[in-house]
């Protein structure tokens, strides 16, 4: 069982990491197809996850009750929609965690599907319209982590320090990581 689990762990960070969006024409594809198809194995979460980009706060629900809220940090100060890859900025939209997995330097980490198919629709409409440069790529690997250990204090602070990424405590992610499983959508809103 553990090696199944394992094996498509791996199948999926495969298909996610190499999945080389530049050489496609058409947002219209479906290129998470492994990905649903693993996440359909899963039972359905009772969770999902609502990140407030302008209050700085992870929202938890449990169906439609609130059940925990958390401090949370971004990548830039400017909390737009992520462009491209390198921008440091968050995405908006609805995801999925799509694996759950731990990083030597933060701990705790749950991936998220970005990008999504309308994510990519919207770089190439902007690469279209000129907004973004011709050569940007749409990068990959947004996930909700913790910060270091020693560094819980960039939360208090709001010092944004990621990739584009969501960041929390150290110590306030192992507990969320603990109860969210694969499979929780995760809303992100400016």
């Amino acid at each position: 069982m553990k090696r199944t689990i394992l094996l498509s762990s791996l199948l999926i960070s495969f298909f996610v990491f190499s999945f080389n969006i530049e050489n496609t024409k058409d947002a219209s594809y479906d290129h998470y197809a492994a990905i649903k198809l693993e996440l359909s194995k899963h039972p359905a979460s009772p969770y999902r996850i609502v990140i407030d980009k302008s209050d700085y706060e992870l929202k938890v629900f449990n169906g439609e009750e609130w059940y925990e809220t958390y401090p949370i940090v971004f990548g830039s100060k400017d909390l737009s929609d992520k462009m491209w890859e390198g921008d440091r900025k968050t995405p908006n939209g609805s995801f999925t965690i799509i694996q759950k997995m731990h990083n030597p330097k933060w701990g705790a980490q749950l991936l998220l599907d970005y990008p999504t198919n309308e994510n990519v629709s919207k770089f190439n409409q902007r690469k279209r319209d000129g907004v973004i440069p011709k050569y940007a790529k749409i990068g990959g690997g947004i996930a909700i982590h913790g910060t270091r250990p020693d560094e819980e204090w960039t939360v208090d602070y709001y010092q944004n320090w990621t990739d584009g990424c969501i960041s929390l405590k150290h110590s306030e992610m192992k507990d969320l990581f603990a109860y969210i499983p694969i499979g929780t959508v995760v809303t992100i809103v400016p």
